[in-house]
């Protein structure tokens, strides 16, 4: 028979070394954990979140939001705990296509299976890990694209994945930020660091309005229908 000490499951602790199996049994059993990776096998627990980061993780939720309220087909989500390779992150935000409509991610029971299309992360400085084995982690699973906004530096760094490397996205003439795999997904990431979030949510709906979201949508209707036939 097995005693209690047998039965305990010890807590995470930053720095573990963890199968994912693991990870996962450790975390489960104590809810109290709310915050806690795993990347490259180490465990990776986040320092009590400031009220900067909570300020910009909520704007940039808020744009990409609106985004997904205007085109159907698309889901977005708050530190949603993902599969990627062996490693399990939870990144602030994503942004992702369905299943049914093309999309490459999905639920795999409590958490995010496969290969959301687009990440953000609010990172405090350049020299935070979401730019260094996150940053990895992500590329090597080929995610599309990988939005980092820099809280120190007051920079927004726009990852786009271009033969399974990391490029920086520069922005158009005009300033603003463009998808390449949503369309019309603008940003101005001058308005964005300000705090602007008129301008930015402005800027956006000109991207919401614009021709090449309108083809998107289209588009990916079409895909459900033609899954079904």
């Amino acid at each position: 028979m097995s005693t209690a000490i047998e039965q305990r499951i010890p807590p995470l602790v930053a720095g573990d070394k963890l199968t994912r199996a693991e990870f996962l049994r450790r975390w489960e059993a104590h809810p109290e954990i709310k915050n806690a990776e795993l990347i490259g096998g180490i465990v990776y627990m986040s320092s009590p979140v400031s009220a900067e980061h909570g300020d910009m993780d909520g704007d940039v939720g808020g744009w990409l939001f609106t985004y997904r309220m205007a085109t159907p087909c698309t889901a977005c989500g708050h530190n949603t705990t993902s599969f990627l390779l062996d490693d399990t992150p939870q990144p602030d935000i994503n942004l992702r296509i369905l299943p049914e409509y093309g999309g490459s991610s999905w639920v795999e029971g409590k958490y995010l299976g496969g290969v959301p299309e687009l990440l953000a992360e609010i990172c405090r400085s350049s020299a935070s890990y979401d730019l260094h084995v996150k940053l990895d982690l992500y590329q090597a699973a080929r995610i599309p694209e990988y939005l980092a906004i820099l809280l120190f530096e007051q920079e927004v760094r726009w990852h786009v994945l271009v033969d399974g490397q990391y490029q920086l996205l520069p922005p158009d003439p005009d300033g603003l930020l463009r998808s390449r795999v949503f369309p019309g997904l603008w940003l101005d990431g001058k308005a964005l660091l300000a705090g602007n979030m008129q301008q930015v949510l402005a800027r956006l709906q000109e991207g919401l309005h614009s021709p090449e979201h309108e083809r998107f949508v289209a588009e990916l209707a079409s895909r459900k229908k033609a899954g079904a036939q």
